[in-house]
């Protein structure tokens, strides 16, 4: 059997890394919640705002170690599947990953111990401070990744000597076009995921009647994060896409599945399905809205933007996936609106923590922040193919001579190990959510009952979910 070297690195890396921008994008936003909480314990002095912190704290020393675990295999696969790659682009790729290490991982490495184990042992003033200081320190590794992969996108900064990058510029290699919209689209999303994990275990422990002050608590924060970024996520989106047009127009055109101006037609439709054709070169089962296209990528009601067809087939990337995977991550975005915005008048009418219709699906919404990651992260990715460095090397070009079935046989080990490694992750911290935070009341006061029953009466719910009001 004949096993195409070039294929399996990109499938390899595709799989670590997916598994990888798991833990980070969560890691990032619970630092901040976490921070934040602290700072509200010490700003009112109520407790719970400690207890949610504590108990945060153990499921964030879980995702960090296996977001730190999955990262280093990304490394070594730098140099083992594509050292052309780190030969080319290494002046300044890896100057910027030097620069995380120098800075975040750095700071990180400084203040985690106290975060972790310095509860009751080190002042609260000091604990606090280092929380903050982790947070900081996601946000940071997250800036210099962003960075790097933006300036693969969109080089700048540089010039090529002999077929080699080296830096001219460093602040236009860092600040290059795309970056900012990546950063801003990117940390948000990172928010978003934790405020939805947040929310569906808040769900969960009020629609069980367990821990109801620290669920309500949960509930009200992540909604009121959620009502606000959710929708700036999509003005972001919006700007980031326009960008995107300007410097990678045929990732835009993949992204719409727009294949060619017809003559005398004007506008450029939304397409909302269809299957694209890469053969036919043309989309199958298609539903369009007429020059809808044209008005959110243009701003215009007739404007035409490039078709896939006026880029020679080698420049093009596989077209299904970032047109599937755009869709997935816009309807995610939609459901988060949405949901953000209901929570809200929920919460406005005193209905939030009674409402079962809405609690119990909510309890299993905690995964689409992740998949809405996943899905972007394909866009991105794919939709530059078959570049690497973008207009510099090409992916076919970036590939180390390792034999084909040297790369299928660690792709095989990764499944294995990463499946058992992470199953038995995620299994651990749904255990810490059903354990709960320590020093919490875990049920509701004597006489009512466990769980807020659709049919409860209106003064039992209340006595559950909003005591003393």
């Amino acid at each position: 059997m004949d096993f195409d070297p070039t294929i399996l690195a990109r499938i390899q890396f595709a799989f670590t890394v997916s598994f990888h921008i798991i833990f980070p994008s969560f890691t990032i936003g619970l630092a901040a919640y976490i921070a934040t909480l602290e700072l509200l314990w010490i700003g009112t002095g109520h407790e719970r705002y400690h207890r949610i912190a504590r108990f945060l704290t153990k499921i964030f020393a879980v995702s960090f170690a296996m977001g730190v675990v999955s990262g280093i295999v990304l490394s070594y696969q730098f140099g083992t599947n594509w050292s052309h790659f780190s030969r080319v682009v290494g002046n300044v790729i890896g100057p910027l990953i030097g620069y995380e290490v120098l800075t975040a991982f750095f700071l990180e490495a400084t203040f985690l111990g106290i975060m972790l184990f310095g509860w009751n042992r080190v002042p609260r003033g000091l604990h606090v401070f280092s929380c903050v200081m982790v947070a900081l320190g996601t946000t940071l590794s997250a800036f210099w990744i962003l960075a790097a992969n933006s300036w693969m996108q969109t080089p700048a900064g540089h010039e090529i000597i002999d077929g080699i990058a080296h830096p001219v510029d460093w602040l236009a290699v860092i600040f290059n076009p795309s970056f900012p919209y990546r950063l801003a689209h990117m940390v948000t999303a990172c928010y978003l995921t934790t405020a939805f994990v947040v929310l569906a275990v808040g769900a969960r422990y009020v629609y069980s009647g367990r821990f109801p002050e620290e669920g309500r608590t949960m509930m009200r924060m992540a909604i009121g994060l959620i009502c606000i970024l959710a929708p700036l996520q999509a003005y972001i989106g919006d700007a980031h896409g326009l960008n995107t047009l300007k410097h990678q127009p045929v990732k835009i055109a993949a992204i719409e599945g727009h294949w060619e101006n017809v003559p005398g037609e004007s506008g450029v439709p939304l397409v909302l399905f269809a299957i694209p054709n890469e053969e036919t070169e043309s989309n199958d089962y298609q539903i369009a809205i007429p020059h809808l296209g044209s008005l959110i990528l243009t701003h215009s009601w007739t404007d035409t933007i490039q078709g896939l067809k006026d880029f020679p087939r080698a420049d093009r990337p596989p077209v299904a996936v970032p047109f599937f995977a755009f869709r997935v991550m816009v309807g995610i975005g939609m459901l988060m609106i949405a949901v953000g915005w209901l929570g809200v008048f929920l919460l406005w009418r005193r209905r939030l923590f009674e409402t079962d219709w809405y609690l119990a699906p909510l309890q299993h919404i905690w995964p689409i922040g992740f998949v809405a990651i996943l899905s972007g992260w394909f866009v991105t990715e794919v939709g530059r193919q078959p570049w690497l460095a973008y207009g510099i090397l090409r992916t076919a070009d970036a590939v180390s001579p390792v034999e084909g079935w040297a790369v299928a046989t660690t792709l095989a080990l990764f499944v294995v190990v990463y499946g058992i490694v992470f199953s038995g992750g995620i299994y651990y911290i749904n255990r810490l959510i059903t354990k709960g935070p320590e020093g919490a009341a875990v049920e509701p006061p004597m006489g009512v009952p466990t769980r807020p029953l659709a049919s409860a009466n209106k003064a039992t719910r209340a006595a559950i979910n909003n005591p003393g009001e």
